[in-house]
């Protein structure tokens, strides 16, 4: 009898699991103003939040800002279309703000001389599940936004960090 009830368990638990999409782990691939690949971001669903490792290249060197952005379009060459920084709690800009930091505040990267940057960060406020803080709570998602200069951590609305140069998008979608 036991034999049988196990068997019987087998395709309900294969039927549950199918309707369930992985979404722990995400890649975002980055582009410049002029389309080309900077290379990519992974992002992984982790107890204290959503973990970024950095793997980007052709980048000018220095030190840039770093910002999740509320809306999952990076129409290139202003990436405007990808809307103000991801802020579900309404506070103000800035790592270094006491009324802050938003949810899409992250740290700056510093590019290294040959244009490129690996590393990793951590987004403390925000998931990849569904709900409040989500990168992903529409089809269209969210995105990531380079800037070209620094963040200063504190000057309002984006930390006097200059225009956008690159930009990736974080969907729902599964790559493929």
């Amino acid at each position: 009898m036991k034999k049988l009830l196990l068997i019987g368990c087998i395709p309900l638990v294969m039927l549950v699991g199918c309707g369930e999409k992985d979404i722990s782990n995400k890649e975002v691939k980055v582009y410049n103003a002029d389309g080309d690949s900077l290379g990519n971001i992974k992002l992984k669903e982790v107890s204290d939040g959503v973990e970024i490792t950095y793997q980007l290249k052709g980048l000018p060197p220095g030190e840039h800002g770093v910002h999740i952005h509320e809306k999952g379009v990076c129409k290139a060459p202003t990436f405007k279309t990808a809307g103000n920084h991801l802020n579900p709690d309404d506070k103000k800009h800035g790592l270094l703000h006491p009324d802050g930091p938003e949810a899409g505040d992250l740290k700056n990267i510093i590019v290294k001389d040959d244009g490129t940057f690996d590393g990793t960060d951590m987004a403390p406020e925000v998931t990849l599940k569904e709900g409040k803080g989500s990168l992903i709570k529409t089809m269209e998602g969210s995105s990531i936004i380079i800037t070209e200069n620094k963040d200063d951590g504190m000057s309002q609305p984006s930390g006097d960090s200059g225009t956008r140069i690159a930009c990736g998008v974080i969907t729902k979608k599964q790559e493929k």
